[in-house]
């Protein structure tokens, strides 16, 4: 069913189609580096390069709070636009969007997937060390320290001046 709309109401309508595109556009782009800082994470695991592992996490957590920050615009714009679309839906306009989200879901896919190997190699990680510090013999364990008090002789000290 068609309706006669306005000038004002199309543009209304582009215009919240427009956004909201270039809201998902932004969030597929944000998963997408996202993942690349994931794949070089699991790198920097492999090679044990501790500093580098710390800097992707704080990278890969800054970007994570974008994403959490985008998709609370996108909710809302996502409802609008279904609101305003619904009576005048028509597939070849909405083709795009579908797509960008298909995209969307399909790279939370991978970075979910991504998150548990880098995960799972932490994990493994960890367990080395854990084994290499258990192994680990300490060569002073056995001899006293210089500082322990000893009980060789006597504990006075008689000065004559």
């Amino acid at each position: 069913m068609k309706e006669n709309l306005d000038q004002r109401e199309i543009e209304e309508r582009i215009a919240i189609l427009r956004r909201f595109r270039y809201l998902l556009e932004q969030q597929r782009d944000k998963f997408q580096e996202y993942l690349r800082i994931l794949e070089m994470q699991e790198h920097e695991i492999n090679a044990d390069n501790a500093d580098a592992i710390i800097a992707h996490a704080d990278l890969g957590n800054q970007i994570v709070k974008n994403i959490g920050s985008l998709q609370k615009i996108i909710v809302p714009m996502q409802k609008l636009y279904e609101k305003s679309h619904a009576s005048t839906y028509n597939p070849e306009d909405i083709v795009p969007v579908t797509k960008i989200q298909d995209d969307l879901v399909a790279l939370r896919a991978q970075v979910v997937s991504q998150n548990i190997r880098n995960q799972k190699l932490l994990r493994v990680r960890m367990l080395d060390i854990r084994r290499d510090i258990d192994s680990m013999k300490n060569p002073y364990r056995s001899h006293r320290s210089v500082y322990a008090r000893q009980d060789d002789g006597g504990a006075l000290v008689h000065l004559e001046a």
